[in-house]
């Protein structure tokens, strides 16, 4: 089972969960800063303060990167390191920190894939709305182009957000991510502005040279309890309509504008029914509709609904009212997600017929077990297992005739999990956090192995 000969294989992480020195090198606070601070937001009060002290240690990590012969590295750039305060002039010492990266990663002839936002928004500008603001949309193009001048030479991959969606809904919606707000109108007015930011930070990295532009969006297939184990299960009229609409929610509301220039309107409903839809300015979708090379796939599991009369909105998700959100008869992993790697080939050959002329990339996938080390292994039988069933699947979607460029396995490390603190290890490489040893597990010496043969 053999990939397309230039098929990309890597790995990916983000600032805030990697990086601690959070208080070095002029580094502003961010909304991530705050909250987990904030007692009763993170499990067991944890927080990024230290998080794997990537910021100390990328050297090594570099260099295990090169041993597990990875081909890109998918990272983020943490804006407060940039711009403490959310705007004005570059802090040269935090461009210094991604320049020494940059180099390090080219040297080990290892592609880097930078992400100007992975959520860790400067609290600065938080104060002032955040991304309820439609000024912070203009402050992250600016942003962008302060660091595409330092690294732009030297970087070809761009992408502008992580997960949109994760943002918006679950930091403005239901709060369970920073900053914590709980209010459906906000979250709606911060997926259109983030969506801004999107567009107007693709085109000014157009105008600087980027070469290639990416939107990295967490999408999945919306199924009916009956369509997870039966592709072939054909729903009701009801359920049908629910799984659409969900999928608008998801995926249409962000797709739908970057490439067709437009939004579903279950989408428009749904922000009629929370404020109203005043924040869409004349000229934004144009904006938005900045043409972009390739979108990048978070896969982790299916979304689950079905129709259920009368049932409210679900905070994190406005203009779901009459759908009921259920689980699935599939295994799960340690985040209680449930283990359908079909999902990914089902939502891949979906995505490819509904945006055409653009490329995919999985840029994360992966999966959080309770990982234990002994005699100095990891045997982590069970992401293996998961990674192994998802790449089959990658590689159906390309036999099936989707344009997939490559795979990001998420994560090279073990880290700070959100709200989850460092209770959930995702990493392929085991991390003691007393005293930052780093283990590669089973996991990481059968993708090496994967990478080496460029399939399974």
């Amino acid at each position: 089972m053999i990939f397309p000969e230039d098929f990309v294989w890597g790995a990916a992480t983000a600032s805030y969960q990697i990086e601690g020195a959070v208080k070095e090198d002029g580094r502003g606070q961010s909304i991530w800063d705050t909250f987990s601070h904030s007692p009763g937001n993170v499990a067991n009060g944890d927080t990024g303060d230290m998080a794997c002290d990537h910021y100390h240690r990328y050297a090594d990590d570099v260099e295990l990167m090169r041993e597990l012969r990875l081909a890109a590295y998918r990272f983020s750039v943490a804006w407060p390191r940039i711009q403490p305060d959310g705007s004005g002039p570059a802090n040269p010492r935090g461009l210094a920190f991604y320049d020494r990266l940059v180099d390090r990663l080219l040297a080990a002839e290892i592609s880097p894939y930078v992400t100007l936002y992975h959520w860790d928004l400067p609290q600065a500008l938080q104060e002032r709305g955040g991304w309820t603001d439609r000024d912070t949309a203009h402050r992250f193009a600016e942003y962008a182009a302060a660091v595409y001048d330092r690294l732009g030479d030297r970087v070809r991959h761009w992408a502008t957000l992580n997960e949109p969606w994760v943002s918006a809904f679950l930091g403005y919606g239901n709060g369970v991510h920073a900053p914590g707000r709980r209010d459906p109108g906000e979250a709606m007015r911060a997926a259109h502005h983030l969506l801004l930011g999107h567009g107007l930070a693709a085109a000014r990295l157009r105008e600087l040279g980027a070469p290639h532009l990416m939107l990295v969006v967490n999408s999945a297939p919306v199924l009916t309890p009956a369509q997870v184990n039966d592709p072939s299960a054909t729903p009701g009229e009801a359920d049908a309509a629910a799984t659409e609409r969900v999928h608008a929610l998801l995926t249409g509301q962000f797709l739908d504008p970057v490439i067709h220039g437009r939004y579903p309107e279950q989408v428009l409903e749904a922000a009629r029914r929370n404020g109203g839809t005043g924040h869409i300015h004349d000229g934004d979708l144009e904006i938005i509709a900045t043409p972009i090379d390739q979108i990048g796939i978070n896969y982790y599991n299916p979304c689950v609904v079905e129709a259920s009369p009368g049932q409210p909105a679900d905070a994190a998700w406005p203009g779901s009212e009459d759908v009921g959100f259920r689980g699935a008869d599939a295994p799960t992993t340690a985040m209680g997600w449930p283990i359908v790697p079909d999902g990914l080939s089902r939502l891949l050959v979906r995505l490819s017929g509904d945006y055409p002329g653009v490329s995919f990339m999985v840029t994360e996938n992966g999966a959080a077990f309770d990982d234990v080390v002994e005699n100095g292994r990891v045997h982590d039988t069970d992401r293996v297992s998961y990674l192994e069933g998802h790449l089959r699947e990658a590689h159906r979607a390309v036999e099936a005739g989707v344009d997939l460029r490559g795979y990001l396995v998420w994560s090279l490390l073990d880290n700070f999990e959100w709200a989850e603190g460092y209770s959930r290890r995702f990493g392929i490489v085991h991390v003691d956090y007393a005293t930052q040893v780093r283990v590669p597990k089973d996991s990481a010496l059968w993708f090496r192995d994967v990478i080496v043969r460029n399939g399974l």
